[in-house]
């Protein structure tokens, strides 16, 4: 009796499993679920979602912890890389986002009670490494290790600060235009990684910086997770080529150079220079050598 039951309960789970399944499918391939950014996910979608997110960031972030106590120049540092890349997303006391932060879906709301959510480390694994299908984007390779947890340092000071007392924070006025940008300010040290000594490439990491700067949105690599563009030539097999653009012997040297120095290497290309830093130039190199 007892056996009949739970293969009737598991039978039921099953069916009902699989009926989702089916429901599931056919909203997808029927289109009809509207995937505009001007109306916000359904309710149920949106809760899966978050759940989702909050989970894989606790899971990833787990054992982050700063690597020193925040001071007055940390904070300052933190407060000029908040106002160069994230209060066009995101605002703060007494400012609002900018157009693009406004017209996103997800919102990316403000973050001056991100502390009530996550932990320092957390904040630090989510302005490193970004978001999918958010629009957060990874700072891994704009920002320092330095300069990102100053941002989290910021964030983490951000609610005891008043309107008056943010602005005051980075030397100037907190305006953001209808474009989404902050004022600039003469004395301003943009917050970008720093120069340092140069290494041989990295090609796990090359493959994480092509899709930072963007390559994939003009090239496919065979097996990847990507759109589909038809834009510049496919990657694939790049190991094989003898020539680069045309112009130039297929090593890894002279692909650094056609990745740093785009314009002065083919002048006219339709290839973008990609402001690529040397040292992500070699890490992309490397991967594209593997590539065969």
């Amino acid at each position: 009796m007892a056996s009949t039951k739970l293969r009737t309960v598991a039978l039921t789970l099953l069916a009902v499993a699989c009926a989702a399944a089916v429901l599931a499918a056919a909203l997808v391939s029927s289109g009809v679920y509207n995937v505009a950014a001007n109306r916000q996910h359904l309710k149920p979608v949106y809760q899966l979602l978050d759940i989702a997110m909050r989970q894989s960031v606790r899971y990833h972030a787990r054992g982050l912890e700063p690597p020193r106590a925040a001071d007055e120049a940390m904070l300052a540092r933190g407060a000029q890389c908040y106002r160069q890349h994230c209060v066009q997303c995101h605002g703060g006391p007494g400012v609002a986002q900018g157009a693009a932060g406004q017209g996103m879906q997800p919102l990316p709301g403000p973050l001056i009670d991100a502390t009530q959510r996550w932990s320092a480390g957390q904040l630090y694994w989510l302005t490193r490494n970004g978001l999918k299908m958010t629009g957060m984007p990874s700072w891994e390779f704009r920002l320092s290790e330095d300069d990102l947890w100053a941002v989290v340092a910021f964030v983490q000071k951000m609610p005891q600060l008043s309107p008056p007392q943010f602005a005051a924070m980075a030397g100037q006025d907190w305006v953001v235009g209808s474009a989404g940008h902050a004022g600039r300010d003469d004395a301003f040290q943009p917050c970008r990684p720093p120069v340092q000594a140069l290494r041989p490439g990295d090609a796990v990491r090359g493959q994480r910086a092509l899709y930072q700067y963007a390559c994939v949105g003009c090239h496919t690599v065979a097996g990847q997770a990507q759109a589909s563009p038809q834009v510049g030539p496919p990657l694939d097999g790049m190991a094989r080529r003898t020539r680069i653009a045309g112009v130039l012997d297929n090593t890894p040297g002279n692909m650094v150079r056609w990745l740093v120095q785009t314009d002065a290497v083919k002048p006219g290309t339709a290839m973008p220079a990609m402001g690529v830093a040397e040292q992500d130039a070699r890490d992309i190199a490397a991967y594209l050598a593997s590539l065969r």
